[in-house]
C-alpha cells in the first residue's frame, strides 16, 4: 500500500543500525574515500562517482548512510577538473569495485562479496556510472549487478548508447527543476534506452546541486545548492533499491514498487511495472 511505502520513506532515511568506519582509498593507490559497517563479511558494495567539479566529501553523507545500512559505500576523488575523461572515469569506478572486493577492509577483516556490486553516481558521475556498467565478455571481473543515479549527465562516449548494453536493474532520479541536467535529455533517454529492469523518479523542486553537502566555490556558477528534503529522499531510494537488489532483502521493495508524491514515477520499464494500490 502506499501508506506502507511512504513509512518505508521515512524510516530508510534516517541511518541504518550499523556503526559506520572511514578508510583512505589513496592507500592503496586511488584518491578516494570508503565507508564500510564497523564489521560484516560478503556485504553488498557500491562505487560512487562524483558530479561536475565536485569533491567526494560534499557526497559524505550520503556514503555513510548506505553503510549505515550495511552496504560498502566508496568514491574515487579523480577527474575533478573542467574536462574531465568520462571514460577513464568510468573506469577509476570499476577500479573502486576491485579494491574493495579484492581487500579486507577495517580492523576486523570486513570483506565484499564480488557477486553483490553496484555502481551510483550524480551528474557526469551518473552518466560514468552507466558507462562503468557495461558488460564486456572479455573482462573477467565481476559484474555489475545495480546502478542508481541521480540528475544523470550525458557523457562522451554517450551514456544513452551504454545504456543499451545494460541488463542489471537501473533507478534514475531527476527534477524538472533541474537546469544543468533535464531529465528529458539525459535521466529520460537513458531509461528508455535500458535494457534491463528500470524506474524513473522525479524529485520535486530538486535543484542540480541538490543532493550534495556543505558548500563549494563552484555553486557560484552552478544551479542550485544543498537541499535537506532532496538528500533524505535520495538516501532513502538508493537504500531500498541497493538493499533491494544487492542484498536480496525485500523489505523495502514495496517502496520501490509503489508511486510518491515525494518521488513520482515517471517512467518504468514494462516488463517490472506492478500494479500499484
Amino acid at each position: 500500500m502506499a501508506s506502507t511505502a511512504k513509512r518505508l520513506l521515512e524510516q530508510l532515511a534516517h541511518p541504518g543500525p550499523h556503526d559506520v568506519l572511514r578508510g583512505d582509498l589513496a592507500l592503496v593507490g586511488l584518491p578516494g574515500v570508503v565507508f564500510t559497517p564497523r564489521a560484516g563479511l560478503n556485504l553488498p558494495a557500491v562505487a560512487f562517482g562524483h558530479g561536475w567539479l565536485q569533491p567526494p566529501g560534499r557526497y559524505h553523507g550520503l556514503l555513510r548512510h548506505l553503510a549505515s545500512w550495511g552496504i560498502v559505500a566508496a568514491a574515487p576523488a579523480t577527474h575533478r577538473g573542467a574536462l574531465p575523461s568520462h571514460r577513464l572515469f568510468a573506469a577509476d569506478l570499476r577500479t573502486t569495485l576491485d579494491i574493495v572486493t579484492t581487500l579486507r577492509l577495517g580492523p576486523d577483516g570486513i570483506s565484499v562479496d564480488p557477486t553483490r556490486l553496484g555502481l551510483a553516481g550524480h551528474s557526469i558521475g551518473g552518466g560514468a556510472a552507466v558507462l562503468a556498467a557495461v558488460p564486456d565478455d572479455a573482462d573477467t571481473r565481476p559484474r555489475v549487478r545495480a546502478v542508481a543515479t541521480v540528475a544523470p549527465a550525458q557523457t562522451m562516449p554517450p551514456a544513452t548508447t551504454a545504456a543499451l548494453g545494460i541488463n542489471a536493474p537501473g533507478l534514475h532520479l531527476a527534477s524538472d527543476d533541474d537546469l544543468l541536467a533535464p531529465p528529458t535529455g539525459n535521466a529520460e533517454a537513458i531509461s528508455k534506452a535500458w535494457a534491463g529492469p528500470v524506474q524513473l523518479r522525479m524529485i520535486p523542486k530538486m535543484t542540480h546541486l541538490g543532493v550534495t553537502e556543505g558548500t563549494h566555490w563552484s555553486q557560484v556558477f552552478l544551479q542550485g545548492k544543498p537541499q535537506y528534503a532532496v538528500q533524505r529522499r535520495v538516501r532513502a531510494l538508493f537504500t531500498a533499491f541497493f538493499l533491494t537488489e544487492l542484498a536480496g532483502d525485500d523489505t523495502y521493495r514495496e517502496l520501490l514498487d509503489h508511486d510518491l508524491k515525494a518521488a513520482r514515477i515517471a517512467y518504468e520499464d514494462e516488463a517490472t511495472a506492478t500494479s500499484r494500490v
